[in-house]
């Protein structure tokens, strides 16, 4: 028996975990729904990307096979379709089931039947008047072919009939129409501009005898590789990236949906014209693209909404730090260690915007993946290149689906005087690294600041991420390397305490996996801890085989993708996988070898991906101060104690809940109620605080 899975069956069987989430009656009711929407959204870009590349391969190289579950790429798709079919039945059950509580509440997406005869007068007159003129018909014949059909916009295609003759309509939802549509003297109960179009569509085609009809919702493959070959070599990297984007909306189908009921004749027709086979073609009886849902908890009176929401919680106090005084001072004397979202983000932004207005402040550094919208990081960093710091940024253009908004970041950034620098044809810049350089009475000082997640006020109120602020020189020294590298397009730098892939990281890992082996042959404790989004590296998953074989014990906790069968006897047996998807998204990543007494803990934005390791640039660092160590140890621990929202995997890839007889402990809630912090206190840190209180006074 082998001991790894297929990641894109691991995958599915993770989003399966998210609906679980959507139909658990323990959790309020719009953060079920909330759930079923971020379901659906991560089935999207799965078909997106995944089923994309893998559609790419079956026509490139159709033998090529996994190097985990040794499946062609079409053998791939074929296991993904057959999943999928059976999860859509499962959505539509937890949707409707969430939806006819909330009718009550008059809080519900309404169907036609539900609305009496003034409401259905009111939904006529409405389509006539706001919607029927902005609509755009086609009749799809010899002399009208079939059109493109945008990614994930919808459409009612209908078969109608003329006399003896047959033919095909089609009416594209413009996005621009007001999707979520209240019903008068419904209180908050609404319908969706699609289902009005839908029911309404005889108008259109009032001529016609409808024959049938159907919503039809088109997911095209949008993984584009780039290719810096076909640039002109006058051409500009950002003008580039814009051309790829509109490349992206044109590519190949790789899944249609259709609501509720679809004719033979149509689905045949829609397989003929976008070249899909059945099995790619899914029937959903809700809602296809729940987005809106979003919107409509937005917009529930507050009296209504609360109490079916999660209760808003504030950020605790960052120990170790006094928020009333200067931050650089006290980074400066000693290391900070941030827990989002349970620690503030303003608390790293405070650092950023005191660098950006200190006259001793020389240069700032930064990688970007992903932003804010409006970003506090963007505003800083101008701030900064206008008050005369040195500022470079090396922004990454290819986070997907963020490709354009980083190209507007990117120029503003430069409009403001900052240097901007681009990742590197073969390579992402995945990292997430600042440094700051200032000058002080003893000389040239750094801060750096290392995370597991990307500078994003908005998810790091939704993410949990660890950010750990030091001024340490050995790992200053580092990430000054690191920055002088990237400016020479040159990945393939050595560092002393940080491990950086696509070079060193890797290596590393490998490295410390074998001392942990070497401890348990020589009969001493030897254990690994590892957390983060997915596994799925096999050169890593085979050396931890090899460590578990060995007598290593091996606790992981995987969110998403976990290609490594744990549990197997003779392969697997001293490996144990938990995940955990709760109020927020599982993001931080950490590595932990060795027993307490003896361990080396780092924080870093890799997962053992081989995207990650080999083909990215990312960072991981060292926890160098013991009281910083102990507290991302403990934050390990009291996770893996979670037994409310954590599923452990089994030999076959399945999930299941803990069966234990403990006190239910969910740990994301604990530490919303600030349940968490050790007593750990840094060296002579009282006495430095109140030096500083009274030196500020």
């Amino acid at each position: 028996m082998t001991f790894m899975q297929d990641r894109e069956l691991s995958w599915l069987y993770f989003n399966q975990r998210v609906l679980e989430e959507a139909a658990d009656p323990r959790i309020p009711l719009l953060e079920r729904l909330k759930f079923v929407a971020i379901f659906c959204s991560n089935l999207d870009e799965f078909f997106m990307v995944r089923c994309g590349s893998l559609y790419d391969l079956s026509l490139v190289e159709p033998k090529h096979k996994d190097h985990r579950s040794f499946m062609t790429p079409g053998e791939e798709l074929d296991a993904i379709y057959s999943v999928v079919a059976d999860l859509y039945p499962k959505k539509d059950e937890v949707e409707k089931n969430i939806n006819h509580t909330l009718e009550s509440l008059h809080m519900a997406r309404l169907s036609k039947s539900q609305l009496n005869k003034k409401q259905l007068k009111w939904m006529e007159d409405y389509f006539d008047s706001q919607v029927a003129p902005l609509l755009s018909a086609l009749i799809l014949d010899w002399q009208h072919p079939f059109p493109h059909l945008l990614n994930k916009a919808q459409y009612i295609i209908v078969r109608l009939k003329e006399k003896d003759k047959e033919v095909f309509g089609i009416v594209p939802v413009p996005d621009y129409l007001t999707r979520v549509i209240y019903v008068p003297d419904m209180q908050g109960s609404y319908v969706l501009v699609e289902h009005m179009i839908y029911h309404m569509v005889h108008k259109v085609f009032n001529s016609y005898e409808i024959l049938s009809k159907s919503i039809i919702r088109v997911t095209r493959n949008a993984d584009i590789n780039l290719n810096t070959q076909e640039m002109d070599e006058d051409e500009d990297y950002r003008d580039y990236m814009k051309t790829i984007l509109k490349k992206r909306k044109r590519l190949a189908p790789i899944r249609l949906e259709y609501y509720k009921h679809i004719d033979k004749e149509t689905k045949e027709y829609l397989a003929k014209q976008l070249n899909l086979k059945e099995d790619q073609m899914f029937e959903s009886r809700t809602t296809m693209e729940m987005s809106h849902v979003f919107d409509v908890i937005d917009h529930a009176p507050k009296n209504l909404a609360k109490p079916l929401l999660y209760e808003p919680y504030t950020p605790n106090a960052c120990q170790n730090y006094i928020p009333e005084l200067p931050i650089i001072p006290q980074v400066l004397a000693h290391d900070l260690i941030l827990f989002y979202p349970f620690e503030d983000i303003d608390i790293f932004l405070k650092l950023l915007n005191e660098a950006s207005q200190s006259k001793q402040v020389v240069s700032i550094k930064i990688t970007i993946y992903r932003l804010a919208k409006n970003s506090k990081i963007v505003h800083a960093l101008q701030n900064a290149a206008e008050n005369g710091i040195e500022v470079t940024v090396l922004m990454e253009l290819r986070a997907r689906f963020d490709e354009q908004h980083n190209i507007s970041a990117a120029q503003e950034l430069e409009q403001a005087g900052c240097t901007i620098i681009y990742g590197f044809e073969k390579y992402k810049v995945h990292s997430k690294l600042l440094q700051i350089v200032l000058k002080t009475h003893k000389g040239m000082k750094t801060i750096t600041q290392i995370g597991t997640g990307n500078y994003n006020e908005k998810t790091s109120r939704m993410y949990t991420d660890i950010s750990y602020i030091t001024a340490r020189s050995e790992i200053g020294l580092d990430a000054q390397h690191f920055f002088q590298n990237m400016s020479l397009s040159d990945v393939h730098g050595k560092y002393n305490q940080l491990w950086v892939s696509p070079n060193q990281l890797k290596h590393c890992v490998l490295q410390a996996i074998d001392e942990q082996i070497e401890r348990a042959q020589s009969h001493q404790n030897a254990f690994i801890a590892l957390k983060m989004n997915s596994m799925t590296d096999v050169q890593i998953m085979e050396k931890l085989q090899k460590a578990s074989c060995a007598g290593v014990k091996i606790h992981m906790i995987i969110r998403g993708i976990c290609c490594i069968l744990p549990g197997i006897e003779g392969q697997t047996e001293n490996i144990e996988v938990h995940s955990i998807v709760g109020r927020f998204l599982e993001h931080s990543r950490i590595y932990w070898f060795g027993p307490k007494e003896d361990c080396k803990v780092y924080i870093s934005s890799a997962d053992f991906m081989t995207r990650n390791t080999e083909k990215r640039v990312e960072v991981a660092s060292p926890i160098l101060d013991a009281s910083c160590k102990a507290l991302v140890m403990k934050y390990f621990e009291d996770q893996w104690r979670d037994n409310v929202k954590t599923r452990i995997i089994l030999p076959d890839g399945s999930y299941t809940a803990i069966n234990s007889t403990d006190e239910p402990y969910d740990y994301q809630d604990a530490y919303i109620r600030k349940e968490y912090h050790p007593e750990t206190e840094i060296k002579g840190l009282k006495a430095f605080l109140k030096k500083l209180k009274l030196l500020h006074h």
